[in-house]
């Protein structure tokens, strides 16, 4: 059976990285994107190129019907999809909690929490023996991003214990949940918390002296993914320079 992927929020950084790898690996490859249609159009371009086969669809997944219809659409221009990778998310401006207000708090549950629990339940229904699903976490689950992004941080909590708790549910049926947690990866998610040059100012203080890259997040995925990563599930892969 050909493998299929929906990649959520793959129209720039981590999420276009990894749909183009996993292009390359033989997925069919569902660029999904919320509002950024030409960025998404120019990964699956680059995809198409290189002789993959991509479609860019567009679906706000923190909507259940838009969910489901994603899904859909895909098995009908791709195929039933077969592995899912949840990397959609966001973030606002940095920010001490007692400043953080109900509807920006609301606001990073409903595209971070709520996305992924719709994706991974229509997978969970969808999936009949095998296939896997990636979550994207971040260390600041673990860290907590105090002053910063502690609703963020929040959320990425609560992705990481969907992520647990759904790998035991679907491991009887041959489908292995993982999550990924990146540190400082150098993406556009920066700016928008309002400071660009974060991963230059922070990078240098870690342990491996530097940010990360998108493509190095991808790598970690596009494993947990595959067959190599068989006896994986449940687990959550840091991949944040030794942070």
């Amino acid at each position: 059976m050909s493998k299929v992927v929906i990649v959520t929020g793959a129209s720039r950084g981590i999420g276009a990285s990894t749909a183009k790898l996993l292009a390359a690996q033989g997925y069919g490859v569902c660029v999904n994107y919320r509002e950024r249609k030409e960025q998404a159009q120019a990964v699956v371009d680059a995809i198409t190129a290189q002789g993959g086969r991509a479609v860019a669809l567009q679906a706000d997944v923190s909507d259940e019907s838009e969910v489901v219809r994603l899904f859909d659409d895909v098995s009908h221009r791709l195929g039933p999809v077969t592995h899912l990778v949840n990397n959609v998310g966001v973030l606002f401006t940095q920010s001490r909690l007692a400043d953080v207000d109900v509807e920006r708090f609301t606001r990073v549950m409903q595209a971070n929490v709520t996305s992924c629990f719709l994706c991974c339940r229509e997978a969970a229904r969808r999936f009949s023996f095998g296939g896997a699903i990636v979550n994207l976490s971040s260390v600041a689950a673990r860290l907590g991003a105090p002053f910063e992004y502690v609703d963020y941080a929040a959320s990425k909590g609560a992705v990481e214990s969907l992520t647990k708790g759904l790998a035991t549910e679907l491991a009887g049926q041959g489908v292995r949940v993982n999550a990924v947690s990146p540190g400082l990866i150098y993406t556009d998610i920066h700016a928008d918390g309002g400071e660009p040059g974060r991963v230059d100012r922070i990078g240098p203080m870690l342990p491996m002296k530097r940010g990360g890259q998108p493509d190095e997040v991808a790598n970690a995925i596009a494993w947990l993914l595959s067959d190599e990563a068989s006896y994986v599930t449940g687990s959550i892969l840091e991949v944040a320079g030794g942070r």
